[in-house]
């Protein structure tokens, strides 16, 4: 344990050093005040997909349907709250779209920052969509881009709250928020047959996530050409990040989707590429951490 706790003081004056001084505001928050939680359940979360492939390879995939439809109906409904909170707290601290610096909304800053703690949580809740993945045996949908992802976004997020846990950062989560409940509505209802009439809206789904990375861009930017006192070294740093989402999607998107000549009796497309409503249950892997919840 000495050990451990000698390793945990480097690491922290190290992010120390690089970061400057925390946010005091957070001190003490689960999970915040240490780095070594975030490490281990990232490096647990990598090697369960290693280990679990290697576990499932001869063994029957399984369904998980209802399963499914809990995860789904919880993180839903997790989204519902974070996207109401952050709207209201920002509404309340007058939260300024263009620029908003982290201490001017007082103790609205503080409700904006205990919203995004649970949306850094809920960046570990869906390491999930990956292991459902792992135990149905669909290893073409674990994707670099998927497991990037998934693994970047919960390590980012510790740093935010650490340093930035308002102000400016509230823009992203709270689009996010929004497609997360599209899009886990949409896993969670076609567990059953009898709506997959109604999900005709599938395809726009990925556009939607697109859109959104664009969006939450062009927010990062504007408080570069009007500064308000939020970190520059963030802005640009979340903007690098956010146009590697775009890249990554983008391509992704261009290779699964991008239309070709019909021709008559053409082969069934390989596996993780079947295409319904023109999208491939492969991109939706990609579509930050979305599962293809078909029954098997």
């Amino acid at each position: 344990m000495e050990h451990l706790k000698a390793f945990d003081d480097e690491i922290n004056a190290f992010l120390d050093n690089m970061f400057g001084p925390r946010d005091s505001r957070v001190r003490g928050w689960f999970m915040l005040d240490s780095y070594l939680p975030t490490f281990f359940l990232t490096v647990l979360y990598l090697l369960s997909i290693w280990l679990g492939n290697k576990y499932m390879k001869n063994r029957h995939a399984l369904s998980l349907r209802g399963i499914l439809t809990l995860y789904n109906l919880g993180i839903t409904l997790l989204s519902v709250y974070m996207l109401a909170e952050l709207i209201l707290s920002s509404w309340e601290g007058g939260y300024n779209l263009q620029c908003q610096d982290l201490t001017s909304a007082g103790e609205a800053d503080v409700r904006v920052a205990k919203v995004l703690w649970w949306y850094y949580f809920s960046k570990s809740i869906e390491f999930l969509d990956t292991i459902f993945f792992v135990l149905r045996k669909k290893t073409s949908q674990i994707t670099f881009l998927h497991v990037y992802h998934h693994a970047s976004m919960f390590n980012i997020w510790w740093c935010v709250l650490n340093w930035i846990p308002c102000g400016q950062s509230f823009f992203g989560p709270t689009l996010n928020s929004f497609i997360h409940i599209l899009m886990y509505s949409y896993y969670g209802l076609s567990v059953f047959p009898s709506m997959h009439k109604y999900l005709w809206w599938k395809k726009y789904l990925t556009q939607a996530q697109l859109v959104q990375f664009v969006l939450t861009i062009t927010h990062t930017l504007s408080a570069v050409v009007k500064p308000c006192g939020f970190p520059f070294g963030c802005l640009i740093f979340q903007s690098s990040y956010m146009l590697t989402l775009v890249i990554l999607f983008l391509n992704f998107y261009v290779q699964t989707y991008r239309k070709k000549p019909m021709k008559k009796n053409t082969q069934e497309p390989p596996a993780g590429k079947e295409v319904k409503n023109g999208f491939s249950k492969a991109c939706f892997a990609a579509t930050n951490g979305v599962i293809n919840k078909k029954a098997q």
